[in-house]
């Protein structure tokens, strides 16, 4: 069992890029789990045709500590196993702290000894990478940390914060920095500032996705595009990425 943690700013296609990479892997025959660590919760909502699931910290809430497996746990797409984090309501409490507690329970309820995935893939909020959202990094539980970023300033802002935060855990053999997803936004200059990016923090840009219309297309429809447009030129991009990140870890 290989765990991935995909970070990235808010709004950078994180989500996306992680979804349909659980659904390329899962038409290559791999066993998949993907963990939604955002205080939204909408990171598997793709793979489950739109659908929204409850929340490991509502279903802790909800029945008084009392949760089973089947509670927070939904197959989606290709067999893709789906778990959402949750947060505390709005204004209330801390989310990283969450993560936590959301954690902490997959690993009381023996859930991946339960599914046995072959691929875990955690979708990690990377504005900030406080306690909660760095526990992938710090805690063990992810083998590799990849970054979704385009060439915004912010994203590459953020990027290079949460490089920084992995190699702060480096020496005590935590997740791996594995490289950079260039997600495109189709700005000027954006290759070059990716590049450089990658330059000045040692990284390898594993593979730009471009900006692709089929991708909002495929998301009014509940769908990841390897679902909606499986033969469609976004999804090969997808299926190559999903290639590529195997070949790495």
């Amino acid at each position: 069992m290989k765990k991935i943690a995909i970070y990235g700013k808010g709004g950078i296609g994180k989500s996306t890029t992680t979804s349909n990479l659980s659904a390329a892997m899962a038409d290559m025959g791999l066993k998949v789990m993907q963990v939604g660590c955002d205080p939204k919760s909408d990171s598997t909502k793709t793979l489950l045709r739109g659908k929204g699931i409850p929340t490991v910290l509502d279903q802790i809430r909800s029945k008084k500590g009392e949760v089973a497996v089947e509670d927070i746990a939904f197959v989606g797409y290709g067999g893709v196993v789906c778990v959402e984090a949750g947060g505390p309501p709005p204004g209330i409490g801390c989310a990283g702290r969450g993560i936590i507690t959301a954690f902490k329970k997959l690993e009381e309820l023996n859930t991946f000894q339960r599914f046995k995935p072959d691929i875990v893939f955690y979708d990690v909020l990377g504005d900030v990478v406080c306690g909660g959202f760095a526990m992938p990094i710090r805690e063990g539980y992810a083998d590799n940390v990849f970054i979704v970023t385009s060439g915004e300033m912010m994203s590459m802002y953020a990027a290079t914060n949460i490089i920084r935060a992995i190699e702060s855990f480096g020496e005590r053999r935590y997740a791996a920095f594995s490289g950079l997803i260039h997600n495109s936004k189709d700005i000027e200059g954006e290759e070059g500032c990716v590049r450089k990016l990658a330059d000045e923090t040692g990284a390898t840009v594993i593979k730009k996705i471009p900006r692709d219309a089929a991708v909002q297309r495929a998301e009014e429809m509940g769908m990841t595009v390897v679902e909606a447009f499986p033969e469609s030129a976004m999804a090969r991009e997808y299926n190559e990425l999903a290639a590529r990140i195997l070949e790495v870890i």
